[in-house]
């Protein structure tokens, strides 16, 4: 496990955390640093399809392509990240971790359709002001873990359990946790 947040880091709800935007939530860091952090909500796909709120770009949305509430902050807007076929993807691509990116939405989902096998796109997302992000580690509401491609692109069923699952140990432990302590 480990301990000091970065831009393309896993947050990992811990639970019971307390904020409903947040329990059982994986978050991937896009941006840390004295200013504070920034990051969008893997595991929460909205109802709404790519399609309907952003045309053209539902030709490169991975499964589900539905948007996903990326975070709590500025609900309107949309953040999209990209999983690249190579490390230098074109117009529009800035990475975050490994091959995924984020994806300038202003660009032409035709012109970065030849760099990128799939896109995620997020309404809103996560922030933390200065030493905010920090104060919550400290009170043990996240995990913090190195993130894999899969965790951004594929299935976001499951994924808070099968992100602790894979740490072993006590955080393993956590993926085990009932929804409700009070009936175990």
């Amino acid at each position: 496990m480990i301990a000091v947040p970065g831009k393309g880091m896993l947050l990992v709800a811990t639970p019971p955390l307390v904020d409903p935007n947040f329990d059982r939530t994986v978050v991937l860091l896009l941006e840390h640093g004295d200013a504070g952090a920034v990051g969008v909500v893997l595991n929460r796909p909205s109802e709404t399809r790519v399609a309907e709120a952003l045309p053209g770009w539902e030709y490169l949305a991975s499964e589900p392509s539905n948007l996903f509430v990326g975070g709590p902050v500025a609900e309107d807007a949309a953040i999209a990240l990209g999983a690249a076929r190579r490390t230098d993807a074109g117009v529009g691509w800035l990475p975050v971790v490994a091959e995924v990116g984020t994806i300038d939405l202003h660009c032409d989902p035709d012109d970065v359709y030849a760099d990128i096998a799939a896109v995620r796109i997020f309404a809103g997302y996560a922030g933390w002001g200065p030493g905010q992000l920090e104060e919550e580690l400290a009170n043990h509401a996240w995990v913090v873990i190195p993130s894999e491609a899969d965790d951004v692109m594929g299935p976001p069923e499951d994924l808070w359990r099968r992100v602790l699952l894979r740490q072993g140990g006590t955080t393993a432990w956590l993926a085990n946790a009932p929804v409700d302590p009070s009936v175990n």
